[in-house]
């Protein structure tokens, strides 16, 4: 593995210095990040690439956009749709790569966006918006959809409403496109489902719930008359302390052999690794240890599993980690890459590795973002 290449894509909020996507090259021995250079795209919240992994979707306030991955990594705009409502959140496809969903936290709505083999996005085919208030009106007068993801049969789509404390279970039609209610699952007043996971077998559902900082555990089949059927087995709670109100689980990964879950906590600024039983579904946490940042908003293995990287919001920092499972903790390497506002990271595999790697410091590297976008306005260099 180490003479293969990969990038880290990190999307970030472009209400301050940030201008969208970083690219880094990957030091997968040493984990360690080297910054490339940024693309310009207004608050790219959160990215995922497509089944093929040719493609990168974005988030954009124009509603979604798509990039063509060239052989090393970088990125070529292809084109951007609207979802015709407020910016989403969230991003994921059905297996065949043919839908792509957008879950929106500012409108309660779920969309249903059409791909196409060249990679282009096509027409806005469903939306659905989530109705109700939740268990805690303060902050749950209206509906938040934080993730949809579709189950591991790919026959349901499972849109997380963290506001109303549940998730809407829905099929797509696959002649009209269009979503259609099936089931709900309840998760009960002020838990605050904020994503979903499934395991690499497909038997169990792992649920992040923001409010009270756990991972719950489900058991899913297909029942006889084929509808999704969810078990809540346990739940798991991912502080490294005691509960604090201010605590609020952030993000859930699992790792790439199916054995591990990660999920990182704001407020206690944690992460927390949990060992995966593969017949039970129970979970068993190894550690749950400082992120060196405030709020750490998203997370990512680097493809070795060995390492880790954090992205710490309101820090405006990149953490990384390598990762003794034997023994149970984690140690930083290098000093925190610098990086206004990070919102979410992923790994990509790329073809080939760039014709010069170095890490640019992030003051050139957006000054040539904004370069680049003068240039393509045509408008005067200051």
């Amino acid at each position: 593995m180490a003479s293969e290449n990969y990038v880290a894509y990190v999307g970030t909020y472009t209400n301050g210095k940030s201008k969208g996507i970083h690219i880094y090259d990957v030091n997968l021995e040493e984990g360690y990040l080297l910054l490339r250079k940024v693309v310009p795209v207004n608050n790219s919240s959160y990215l995922c690439v497509s089944r093929n992994n040719k493609y990168l979707y974005s988030i954009a306030d124009e509603g979604v956009a798509v990039y063509g991955i060239e052989d090393d990594g970088d990125l070529l705009l292809i084109n951007a749709i609207s979802i015709e409502g407020m910016r989403g959140c969230h991003l994921s496809t059905d297996l065949t790569g043919t839908y792509l969903f957008v879950s929106g936290y500012h409108d309660g709505k779920v969309s249903v966006v059409h791909t196409h083999g060249d990679g282009h996005l096509g027409s806005l085919v469903d939306s659905v918006f989530h109705r109700g208030t939740g268990a805690l009106v303060e902050r749950s007068f209206r509906p938040h959809v934080t993730c949809t993801r579709v189950t591991p049969d790919n026959k349901y789509i499972c849109a997380v409403d963290e506001a109303l404390d549940q998730i809407v279970i829905y099929r797509l039609n696959p002649v009209s496109s269009r979503l259609q209610q099936v089931d709900i699952l309840r998760m009960g007043g002020q838990t605050g489902p904020k994503s979903i996971h499934f395991s690499k077998d497909g038997r169990f559902a792992f649920v992040l719930c923001q409010i009270t900082s756990k991972i719950r555990v489900y058991s899913y089949h297909l029942n006889s008359a084929g509808f999704p059927l969810f078990e809540l087995l346990n739940e798991y709670s991912t502080l490294s302390n005691s509960r604090d109100p201010h605590d609020a689980a952030s993000s859930m990964r699992l790792s790439y052999d199916g054995r591990y879950i990660f999920a990182s906590t704001a407020g206690d600024d944690s992460v927390a690794c949990f060992s995966i039983n593969a017949e039970t579904g129970e979970l068993s946490k190894e550690f749950a240890l400082p992120t060196a940042g405030d709020y750490p908003k998203d997370l990512a293995l680097f493809p070795d599993q060995k390492h880790m990287a954090v992205v710490n919001n309101a820090t405006g920092s990149i953490t990384t980690f390598a990762i003794n499972y034997e023994n149970k903790y984690i140690t930083m390497k290098g000093k925190p890459k610098l990086i206004d506002s990070p919102n979410c990271i992923l790994f990509h595999k790329i073809a080939k590795a760039p014709d010069e790697i170095r890490d640019v410091p992030e003051d050139e590297a957006l000054d040539a973002c904004v370069d680049f976008i003068d240039a393509v306005l045509g408008r005067p260099k200051s």
